[in-house]
């Protein structure tokens, strides 16, 4: 991946080959025009343009993803932001419990 690209361009791209979506299918899974969705995804992918927040937002739950994955400071937290996303309620308070406990035991 082209670390030139903004974060938002490689994590999504990143995003839709994890969840096997062709550019197209995922854009009209966003709710975006079949005859444009390719086009349109492509363009996310490579830079050129950025969606609004709430094509983001729509991106995101398509993916399955928080809209926060996008914009994470670095892969590990990207990926720990997927991660938690993907726990249910009582996950994700097991998790919150052990994060608590590593971090104070610090």
């Amino acid at each position: 991946m082209d670390p030139a690209l903004p974060l938002f361009s490689r994590r999504l791209k990143v995003a839709r080959l994890r969840s096997d979506f062709s550019q197209e299918r995922l854009g009209v899974a966003a709710g975006m025009d079949a005859f444009s969705a390719s086009a349109r995804i492509n363009q996310y992918e490579r830079g050129r343009h950025m969606p609004d927040v709430l094509m983001s937002r729509r991106l995101a739950q398509v993916l399955g993803v928080p809209l926060s994955y996008f914009w994470a400071a670095d892969d590990d937290e990207a990926e720990l932001l997927r991660l938690f996303h993907a726990l249910g309620g009582d996950g994700r308070k097991r998790v919150l419990c052990l994060l608590q406990e590593l971090t104070v035991s610090r």
